[in-house]
């Protein structure tokens, strides 16, 4: 039995436009100079749905040269939740398997995470960049010994053009993981929007360093 890989990330990817579309239901929980965080409970899974939003000073493509899904990219080096990035299978030029460790974090309560997905990269008329994720299996990735299989439920980033503003970008992304294992709620709760935030940090370190 198969997996449809390009029919899940066409839905994961649907699923992010939806969530874009509508504003409703979201709290505040987080807000720092770089972004403001917010959650719902997810329709997806038995946890949370956390949607950050910021403004990068840098291009929609020097933003999306940081943050897009490819190995051997920027994103292991300024992405303290990112330890490595494999593509196990490319099945197309916008899809891919990919799996994704992450290190032990939150004074390592959290251990070693790894997350299987199905990568779709999407380009909209107005330049808007989307990469938009949900957990899949593949044969080429049993799970690991030393790490916890997480789910990541469908979830994605926005690389949104600002208009006249060439060197601002947009950034929407939508969150919403299983990290496994038996993590206390409350771990859980307060890592999500800290995690967040040090992500449009770390990226708005990232692109002062790659036009420099």
């Amino acid at each position: 039995q198969a997996m449809d890989y390009a029919g899940l990330a066409e839905a994961a990817a649907e699923k992010m436009g939806l969530y874009r579309r509508d504003p409703g239901g979201w709290r505040g929980c987080r807000r720092t100079s770089e972004v403001s965080v917010s959650w719902r409970p997810s329709a997806e899974f038995a946890g949370n749905a956390y949607r950050g939003e910021g403004i990068v000073p840098a291009s929609p493509q020097d933003v999306w040269e940081c943050i897009k899904p490819v190995a051997g990219g920027p994103r292991t080096k300024w992405d303290q939740n990112v330890k490595d990035f494999e593509v196990v299978e490319a099945i197309s030029d916008t899809v891919s398997v990919c799996r994704t460790t992450t290190p032990s974090a939150f004074m390592r309560i959290i251990s070693p995470r790894e997350f299987v997905d199905v990568v779709l990269i999407k380009q909209y008329e107005d330049g808007t960049m989307l990469s938009a994720a949900t957990n899949v299996e593949h044969p080429l990735c049993p799970p690991q010994p030393n790490f916890v299989r997480g789910f990541n439920y469908p979830c994605g980033c926005f690389c949104i053009p600002l208009p006249g503003e060439p060197d601002r970008t947009q950034l929407l992304s939508f969150f919403q993981t299983d990290l496994g294992g038996y993590l206390p709620q409350t771990v859980v709760d307060s890592f999500f929007p800290t995690s967040i935030a040090a992500f449009y940090s770390n990226l708005t370190k990232a692109v002062k360093t790659l036009k420099a």
